[in-house]
């Protein structure tokens, strides 16, 4: 192994707690000193500016995800997050037309809004409760299997293997094997899919199998693919969200006050914290980025995070600012051959989630000790945001 400490003494000293929780601190000095450099906690080169980070993303000759060590094709299959040049158009395009922006607000729109208020007359009565769990988790597994049309799956199913699917991404990053309960989780999935097909229950499954433009063997792990990545999407954003709004009781009120912000400020929060706050690429030549020689077959981690905070192009960037000019700015959907395909709908959904709750629970506000901060490695999005509301309309 090259020792490269001294050319890179701030990557050097980086340790995973500090990306895991407090990040951007250190993303900074990054940025400003090293904003290519070598991080060994994470084994890969850390791309912090936001320039640097368009840069890696939309050349896919030379950052591929076509990797062997990608970890979500380890965990899951190959698919379209692994595959570059023809093979990932032809896996892309299956679903692509699917998810057109038009498409997805006739056909889920109003749904969104019967499940978005379902879930809250299940908490009204309470007077408080954690949202995550109770709410923005539940909203997005239920949105993604109707999407689906996958039938006889419950969502606390569905949400304890995306939480053994997302430990095992974290866990292939910091050099784990993948667990056995994992590999369960992989083949239930197989089955669970190839079950919805065989019975004919989901239109979009069934679709997809008739155009024959993805192998049999290859749509589960692509549905997987799509569930997940839609679970991690808006699960994190509406969490991410709610914490963004109620820790800023005065940005909080202006939003419920004048419901036309609420767009600005989600996308204030996907820029504070995209749920998911790195992405990897692999050199397929020696190539400089930044000033940097990267050799190849090289990791590159690109922080999404740290280019979304980046003060050469979001003044005072640590700040949540709806009033932003170009907050839309943000990378957090990808950039490239590889930007998030869902990203309409994950619009969608949280946009409603949130529209819900500030509809329905009056005078809310955080309970901050039993709630916490974002906090992850590679997703982002509080462990918990317990939230007050008054049981008695303004």
């Amino acid at each position: 192994m090259i020792d490269r400490s001294e050319q890179f003494p701030i990557g050097g000293s980086i340790t995973v707690e500090q990306l895991e929780q407090v990040p951007y601190g250190v993303l900074d000095e990054l940025r400003t000193h090293e904003p290519v450099s070598w991080v060994p906690a994470i084994g890969a080169w850390l791309v912090t500016r936001r320039d640097l980070a368009v840069e890696a993303m939309r050349d896919a000759e030379t950052f591929t995800v076509d990797d062997p060590r990608f970890t979500t094709a380890a965990v899951i299959g190959p698919s379209m997050l692994s595959l570059d040049g023809s093979e990932h158009e032809r896996h892309r395009g299956a679903f692509a037309p699917h998810f057109r922006p038009t498409l997805v607000r006739e056909q889920f729109e109003s749904e969104l809004i019967d499940q978005a208020h379902a879930l809250v007359d299940a908490i009204e009565p309470l007077g408080i409760a954690e949202l995550r769990t109770a709410f923005a988790g539940p909203m997005a597994v239920n949105t993604i299997m109707r999407f689906l049309g996958l039938e006889n799956v419950e969502a606390h199913d569905v949400l304890s293997w995306y939480g053994e699917i997302a430990d095992a991404i974290v866990g292939l990053t910091l050099g784990r094997p993948v667990s056995v309960q994992s590999a369960e989780v992989i083949d239930e999935i197989h089955r669970r899919v190839r079950a919805t097909i065989d019975g004919g229950s989901s239109p979009l499954l069934n679709a997809l199998h008739d155009e024959g433009s993805l192998r049999p063997e290859e749509l589960p792990t692509e549905t997987a693919v799509v569930m997940f990545g839609a679970i991690e999407t808006s699960e994190g954003m509406t969490s991410n969200l709610l914490w963004h709004l109620l820790t800023h009781p005065q940005t909080l009120e202006r939003v419920i006050n004048d419901r036309s912000l609420l767009g600005a400020a989600m996308e204030e929060s996907l820029r504070l914290e995209p749920a998911a706050s790195v992405i990897d690429r692999y050199t397929t030549r020696a190539v400089e980025i930044g000033g940097v020689a990267v050799p190849e077959r090289d990791v590159v981690t690109i922080s999404l995070l740290g280019a979304n905070r980046d003060p050469g192009v979001f003044a005072e960037p640590h700040r949540f600012d709806i009033d932003r000019p170009n907050l839309r700015q943000h990378v957090t959907f990808v950039q490239g051959p590889h930007g998030c395909i869902g990203l309409h709908l994950a619009r969608l959904e949280t946009h409603t989630a949130v529209n819900a709750v500030l509809d329905r629970l009056h005078e809310l506000s955080l309970d901050s000790s039993a709630s916490s901060a974002p906090s992850g490695l590679i997703f982002r999005k509080p462990a918990s945001v317990t939230a007050f509301w008054s049981r008695v309309n303004r």
